[in-house]
């Protein structure tokens, strides 16, 4: 299980929120989608990264995520 850390007005989650759903239909996975403005700690150590893709708590890719990084995130 996939998590995308994300929180709102922000362009570069938005456009990482879209790669997710166009990488899942050629590849498909499961992931989940938290806002870190829910979470103080989350909130604290993202802030400057979102948007982040993580897994088994290990990051993937943050910041600007594109359809490549995504494919090769999912690979690995």
């Amino acid at each position: 299980m996939f998590t995308l850390y994300t929180r709102a007005n922000c362009p570069l989650c938005d456009e990482a929120k879209l790669m997710m759903q166009l990488v899942n239909e050629d590849i498909p996975f499961s992931y989940k989608e938290v806002d870190i403005e829910s979470d103080d700690a989350l909130h604290e150590k993202y802030m400057l990264m979102i948007p982040v893709l993580e897994k088994d708590n290990e990051i993937l890719v943050y910041g600007n995520i594109g359809y490549v990084e995504l494919v090769e995130a999912l690979e690995n």
